[in-house]
């Protein structure tokens, strides 16, 4: 009996330790190639996600990756101007980032008094908001004048939509392809971070109509 009891009990830590072993390669498998969740920390993409936004972002809109290399494996297709991109901030990888395209590999960009051309003509910014009606000359920094340079091949070039108060591709560079997380998709959680997390108000916090917001 005391040998069957025995072999029981192997067999249930067995059937446990399998169980949670498949539960975390389905759990990094989705989070590698399926999707993944990340929340918004800054306001460099408002009035588009605000902050305290949780998001998903879909990893196989532009092809499914090698993990940690982002080399593609399977090309599916590249970030177009407007997708929203979550991707390795090319200072410091182990930073995420999100923004919006704005051009693609082969586009000249140019910035000219907070307008925005793409290959001479005026780039179709339906997103971009402006806080500060101050225009600053080339000479004091690349916000509102910049360019024109021309995205290198395998490359994008990002903006935050709120463009006065976004730390972008206008002051670092571009962005390799590889370095691309995924598309932000679809707004699942969203609440007022400046509420205390202790407060008694905190439920009040959540902004119920954003979540399932789809993201454009």
């Amino acid at each position: 009996m005391s040998n069957f009891r025995r072999t029981q009990k192997k067999s249930t830590f067995r059937e446990y330790t399998e169980a949670i072993i498949i539960a975390f390669v389905l759990a990094f498998f989705i989070r590698t190639f399926i999707v993944q969740a990340f929340k918004i920390p800054s306001g460099s993409m408002l009035p588009t996600l605000q902050i305290g936004d949780h998001i998903l972002v879909s990893k196989f809109s532009y092809g499914v990756k090698m993990p940690f290399s982002g080399k593609v494996l399977i090309p599916v297709s590249d970030p177009e101007p407007n997708d929203i991109v979550v991707f390795e901030f090319p200072r410091d990888p182990q930073l995420d980032y999100i923004k919006r395209v704005i051009a693609v590999a082969g586009d000249k960009v140019e910035v000219r008094d907070k307008k925005i051309y793409i290959n001479g003509k005026p780039f179709n910014d339906q997103h971009g908001v402006f806080s500060d009606p101050h225009i600053i000359p080339a000479s004091s920094g690349p916000r509102d004048n910049y360019g024109p340079v021309t995205v290198p091949p395998h490359h994008i070039f990002v903006m935050g939509d709120n463009r006065d108060n976004s730390f972008d591709g206008r002051f670092w560079g571009f962005v390799d392809l590889n370095a691309v997380r995924g598309k932000a998709f679809l707004i699942y959680w969203s609440w007022d971070v400046r509420k205390p997390l202790l407060s008694v108000d905190r439920f009040a916090s959540v902004r119920w109509s954003r979540i399932g917001d789809l993201l454009h």
